[in-house]
């Protein structure tokens, strides 16, 4: 189906093609800037530091629900073998393949487009085979380290997960803020937890996916008007899954990583997060999620740590 009214009716009043300039390709990543950076890092209190990323391994999240997104294939390549002769320092490498988005990611501006455009108005057709991403691809990506803040939504309902057909919506964001006691404000990366992430950590891949609580249609604008930097969560799909509009797929991804040109994470651990925050009473924390600079790819793996 072509996208609904109310679709472009958002796209227009999230949009910032043109915001940094034509020659832009970072996005909401330009609110990352020195001052947020000495904010967040002066906001470090006990240096307690806490993992968010999904282990790299043959069973992960992928269950075949999007083609080509594969699990990590790790092989060894070389077992303590002697390569300068008999006696010699004998070494192990290997290799692996994986989809870039199979764990724990950020999505790129390109993963989607809509329209035949992806973000600052650029043609869809500059994703190529041979090129990749010519523009806005995860190389492109600033450092992004930043002020996080949980906006702990399934805690703020005094729920360990949201049910799977719970849309996410802009009320219960600021529910989750008062909850936590913070503001969210210009350059943070939001980190959104649902608790469905749960299904997966106790051997439910599929179940994990589907149905799953996400993102609303209507999150985007609550996100422009607060300057956010980037969003990343604990579900496969990010936004509700089924669609809340029947049949309008990944209408959220668009809005965030077309026309706001803001990157979103996915298959983010936040369950320690969750329990570290309530323990430690605050619910920001100096992030650190480094983008993998893999040349023009659409995404890549990350191994974000909150640092309270």
């Amino acid at each position: 189906m072509s996208m609904p009214a109310e679709f472009h009716d958002i796209a227009k009043r999230v949009n910032n093609w043109g915001r940094w300039g034509a020659e832009d390709e970072i996005g909401t990543l330009n609110l990352i800037t020195p001052d947020v950076v000495r904010a967040a890092a002066a906001g470090v209190r006990t240096g307690r530091r806490v993992p968010l990323a999904l282990p790299l391994k043959e069973d992960g999240v992928q269950a075949g629900l999007i083609p080509g997104r594969i699990n990590p294939l790790h092989t060894m390549v070389q077992i303590n073998q002697e390569l300068f002769g008999p006696g010699t320092v004998a070494c192990s490498d290997d290799t692996v393949t994986m989809g870039l988005q199979a764990a724990t990611h950020w999505d790129a501006l390109t993963h989607v487009s809509h329209s035949g455009r992806i973000y600052n108005g650029r043609p869809a057709d500059s994703i190529t085979a041979h090129t990749r991403a010519r523009y806005s691809g995860i190389d492109k990506a600033t450092p992004i380290v930043s002020r996080g803040v949980l906006l702990d939504v399934a805690r703020a309902k005094g729920l360990d997960r949201l049910p799977g057909d719970h849309a996410v919506t802009p009320a219960d964001l600021a529910e989750a803020e008062e909850f936590g006691r913070v503001k969210v404000r210009a350059g943070d990366v939001v980190l959104v937890r649902t608790g469905q992430i749960q299904s997966y950590l106790a051997g439910d891949r599929h179940g994990y996916g589907f149905p799953s609580p996400g993102l609303s249609l209507h999150t985007p604008e609550w996100f422009h008007a607060r300057d956010v930097a980037a969003v990343a969560n604990d579900t496969l799909t990010f936004e509700i899954f089924p669609p809340e509009i029947e049949n309008l797929w990944l209408p959220v991804h668009a809005l965030d990583l077309v026309e706001m040109g803001m990157h979103q994470g996915q298959n983010w651990n936040l369950e320690t997060l969750s329990t570290a925050c309530a323990e430690e009473g605050r619910h920001s924390f100096l992030l650190s999620a480094m983008p993998e600079p893999f040349v023009g790819g659409t995404g890549t793996p990350v191994a974000p740590v909150a640092v309270l």
